[in-house]
């Protein structure tokens, strides 16, 4: 089996959401902030699982499941602060 793995990518909240738009297959300017996951973009519980599944494929040290806010999570703002958080996260190194 010849798995290949995407590499990934730092991402911005620009790039959250052009990913998010690109995935609906709906124009970028649609995915504001303030948009809602459900209310606005029409996504079920398992479409927003899905999605977060993917940006965290997608995206480099994204993990919307270590924390338990994968529920917390309804608008395009709250997953674009999520990953925002993740990225100021120091790095820990091992005192190897």
């Amino acid at each position: 089996m010849d798995a290949r793995i995407a590499p990934q990518r730092h991402a911005d909240a620009n790039e959250v959401r052009s990913f998010i738009a690109e995935y609906l297959g709906i124009d970028t300017k649609e995915v504001t902030d303030e948009t809602h996951l459900t209310d606005d973009l029409g996504l079920d519980w398992l479409d927003r699982l899905e999605l977060m599944v993917l940006i965290e494929d997608e995206f480099v040290g994204v993990d919307f499941f270590a924390d338990t806010i994968a529920t917390q999570i309804v608008l395009v703002g709250d997953l674009v602060r999520q990953i925002e958080h993740h990225n100021a996260a120091p790095v820990r190194c091992s005192a190897a």
